[in-house]
């Protein structure tokens, strides 16, 4: 084989540090970003927070020791619309002239009514902290809110102390409550939570034996606390341990706690099902009892727990605050950035100036550090300006929405904001996962204004969010005796003009967390 050199031309994209960083800073939620900020404040020092306005030229881009690529500059988005629209004023690359900052961008009108504003005065950042969890409205503040709430392992512990035990039988009852989930079920059985605290010497059945006669005399003692329910293996547990305190307390009607409990020491599929004929003869009774008990057991708790789950857990931030303004015909919006998710970061003067004057031995890796920094704050903006034009173009194209609600929501994919906004489809697609939006009809996630087309007998189309609002109200109105079928409820929509099968009505019904008609029906 003869050996030979020849010349081969190719193109690739190399994925510098700053851009990689700055893809995965575009998709983070507010939460991930938030500890990815304090994760990089704990690392660079030549990073601090401020309360101040930082000047664009922090963003350290003209004054980079080290020259950006143009690659780097671009980033990773499209054509030369880096980081704004076309009416914006500096950009986060620019000269160091403009005015601006994380915590501050420009404002600027949109077509069509629009008006987008980055920051406003009454939602900056400098204001008083609240006090008794009010805002100056005298709204109650929900993060502070949730963070007051007691805990269920706390509330079942604080009442744990008024009951006179020995040191081993408490111990045992405090084990049992760490024990719970978030449910309050107790999920272990108590032979193999004594297998974990036992030992591994000779005596160790005998310990586990004993662990298990505390620990069954410390269930009973947990399932006597409140709420009722609390301590249970499994839903029919659960379901009896309140209907005996029902039975015990005297509330409600003897004989139909008496029929629910003997619906509960059945087979939980019988009552699943709504099998009355099954229930009725198994249980000797008659079938409106056995309606009535079956009504009764519905009104049950099945997670005791539930009202003690963390609710700051749960509590959505909006990266984006759409307000209606003005009057007339033609409404307009205006789309400004939430202030309170937005880091407030510049690069620390005093190290930084010293770090000009000191040119000695680890200079070079102290200047990485500081370029690392200037970066991290560049990004950040990016990401924000992004985030800004992608809500300003979906509040442009799904106005009829922030007018009349979801029944008006138009079909729209992410190829057309990709293609409106010069960017890439996976740019739109990492922008809207987990960042949302605050709307007069609510707080939704930016990936609920996307959704696929669906025929009219028009030639038009219909969004499937549209659809799915509909077939809502549709089960909203029904006959709870005769509640609609798929079937009926895909005639309705033919009705109405919209095309849509029995199996698409199906699958909507359950991304709407409906039961299935059967399952509607009254009692």
């Amino acid at each position: 084989m003869k050996q030979g050199l020849s010349l081969r031309v190719s193109q690739h994209l190399a994925l510098t540090p700053q851009l990689q960083q700055s893809i995965r800073l575009l998709q983070l939620s507010t939460l991930e970003l938030s500890q990815e900020v304090e994760q990089m404040l704990d690392e660079n020092p030549f990073l601090e927070v401020t309360h101040e306005e930082a000047a664009r030229e922090e963003f350290g881009v003209a004054q980079a020791d080290t020259p950006a690529t143009a690659a780097e500059e671009e980033g990773f988005y499209a054509g030369a619309e880096n980081t704004a629209s076309t009416a914006t004023t500096s950009e986060a690359s620019g000269d160091g002239d403009g005015d601006g900052g994380v915590e501050s961008e420009p404002s600027w009108e949109g077509d069509g009514g629009t008006e987008v504003v980055a920051d406003d005065g009454e939602w900056g950042g400098d204001a008083p902290a609240r006090q008794n969890n009010l805002g100056e409205d005298g709204e109650v503040d929900a993060t502070e809110l949730a963070r007051s709430q007691e805990s269920l392992t706390a509330f079942l512990h604080r009442q744990a102390l008024a009951l006179r035990l020995s040191p081993e039988d408490s111990a045992a009852l405090r084990f049992l409550i760490e024990s719970l989930n978030d449910d309050g079920y107790l999920e272990d059985s108590l032979p193999s939570l004594a297998l974990g605290l036992a030992g591994h010497g000779d005596d160790a059945m005998e310990e586990v034996e004993d662990l298990v006669q505390r620990f069954t005399v410390a269930l009973r003692l947990l399932q006597h606390l409140e709420p009722a329910g609390v301590g249970a293996r499994d839903l029919r547990e659960c379901l009896t341990l309140q209907l005996r305190a029902m039975r015990e307390t005297g509330v409600g009607q003897p004989a139909l706690v008496a029929a629910a409990l003997a619906i509960c020491a059945h087979p939980m599929e019988l009552l699943a099902r709504r099998d009355v004929k099954r229930l009725t003869a198994a249980c000797n009774l008659d079938e409106e009892t056995v309606r009535a008990a079956m009504g009764l057991i519905a009104r049950l708790e099945p997670k005791p727990g539930r009202r003690f789950v963390d609710v700051e857990r749960n509590i959505v931030i909006p990266d984006v605050l759409v307000q209606k303004i003005g009057r007339g015909p033609q409404p307009r919006f205006r789309v400004q950035l939430n202030p309170d998710v937005m880091p407030r970061l510049k690069v620390h003067d005093i190290y930084a100036s010293a770090l000009k004057q000191h040119k000695g031995e680890g200079s070079a890796a102290l200047q990485q550090r500081l370029q690392e920094a200037r970066w991290f704050i560049k990004n950040i903006q990016q990401r924000f300006d992004t985030i800004l034009r992608v809500s300003n173009a979906i509040v442009e194209r799904q106005k009829n929405f922030f007018v009349h609600g979801e029944l008006a929501m138009r079909p729209l994919v992410l190829r057309e904001i990709a293609d409106e906004l010069g960017l890439h489809e996976s740019t739109i697609s990492r922008v809207t996962t987990a960042k949302y939006m605050s709307t007069p009809f609510g707080t939704f996630e930016l990936k609920y204004f996307f959704g696929s087309a669906l025929g009219t007998e028009t030639g038009g189309n219909a969004s499937s969010t549209a659809v799915r609002a509909l077939i809502k109200q549709f089960v909203s109105s029904e006959d709870l005796r005769k509640p609609l079928s798929d079937s009926q409820i895909s005639d309705m929509l033919k009705e109405q003009g919209i095309e849509c099968a029995r199996r698409t009505v199906a699958k909507y019904r359950d991304a709407l967390r409906i039961a299935p008609a059967n399952l509607r029906k009254s009692l």
